[in-house]
């Protein structure tokens, strides 16, 4: 996910850039893998959370797999330059590729004419993080709780901007949906390029209200530059202890959602190297330091292997593609 490009201080304590050699007598030409290089594909430009993510556990991996993980970074069409890249290549195991919610759950629903398939093409290593959603508004917005937002929002339908990365994108979904369980509330939506434009606006008061992740938001929502109004998470956030959840906020119980990242690699990739993938991806996000880094940076670890990445699929899909045809979204 692209928000807006880290903090020199964060990208470098989160691993960007820096992905450690092979320690000295690693073994090499011995006929086991990996005896190369892998290349860690990631659907957004440098610099934005899911870049950062790969190269911050990139870098934890490579420690143990003693060959350099290398972030490769190919953006374009929310994810599906990447995914097809990576759909097409060989399955050898040196090419691995960050897939999310955007690309596993909205995508096929949101494209009709995809040149590659999820299910048949990628297949699922293990779970890494997700990001945090919050609901949030301008600072000098008269809505100071969400069941005000909602309130203005039925007494004024369509009147209310909110902003989001782009049609499709977990946050924009995320809105729909709450202004759907809300009782068919409307609000316009104003898409944009990533999430930093998103907040420079909602900063400005040039739209009212954004679903904010805390990976690009955390610092503008903590400072009160943008206010805060509901998690939309199954508990209180730890770095906003003070806003209510959603179901807290509004009484919509079991009202959840996030945006969400595991590894996968192309279909055919042999089972023991897909294996010795999900031993090491678990492995490098189990690690304190790594777990300290994500949630310095506004990212909760996940933990999960390929059973319980699909499930997770699953889960998401029953969600979100009704919510996608039922309001007509096509992006091709």
């Amino acid at each position: 996910m692209q928000g807006p490009r880290l903090s020199r201080r964060a990208a470098l304590t989160a691993g960007l850039g820096l992905v450690a050699a092979p320690r000295p007598g690693a073994a090499q030409g011995s006929g086991t893998w990996p005896e190369r290089p892998i290349r860690w594909v990631v659907g957004y430009p440098a610099g934005g959370g899911t870049d950062v993510l790969a190269r911050l556990v990139g870098a934890a991996m490579t420690e143990s797999l003693s060959q350099p993980v290398v972030v490769e970074n190919r953006p374009g069409a929310a994810t599906n330059v990447a995914a097809e890249y990576v759909a097409n290549s060989a399955p050898d195991g040196y090419t691995v590729f960050t897939a999310g919610n955007e690309t596993l759950v909205f995508n096929p629903a949101l494209y009709r004419h995809l040149t590659f398939d999820v299910d048949r093409d990628l297949r699922p290593i293990g779970l890494m993080a997700r990001f945090q959603l919050v609901l949030a508004v301008r600072q000098g917005s008269s809505a100071t709780t969400a069941r005000a937002l909602i309130e203005r929002a039925k007494a004024e339908p369509g009147r209310i901007d909110y902003g989001s990365p782009g049609i499709g994108s977990p946050h924009h979904l995320a809105m729909e949906r709450l202004a759907r369980d809300s009782g068919g509330v409307r609000f316009n939506h104003v898409p944009y390029r990533g999430m930093a434009p998103v907040l420079n606006d909602l900063m400005a008061g040039i739209v009212e209200a954004a679903i904010v992740d805390m990976a690009a938001g955390a610092e503008t929502l903590r400072s009160g530059r943008v206010r805060p109004l509901a998690a939309c998470s199954d508990q209180r956030l730890s770095g906003l202890p003070d806003v209510p959840t959603v179901d807290e906020a509004l009484g919509l119980k079991g009202f959840t959602a996030y945006a969400w990242q595991g590894l996968t690699a192309p279909s055919r990739t042999p089972d023991p190297i897909a294996a010795r993938l999900t031993h090491e991806l678990a492995k490098a996000v189990a690690q304190p330091a790594v777990q300290a880094r994500m949630r310095e940076i506004g990212l909760e670890p996940l933990t999960g292997g390929p059973a319980e990445y699909s499930a997770l699929i699953r889960s998401e899909r029953a969600v979100w593609v009704p919510l996608i045809h039922a309001l007509g979204l096509k992006l091709d």
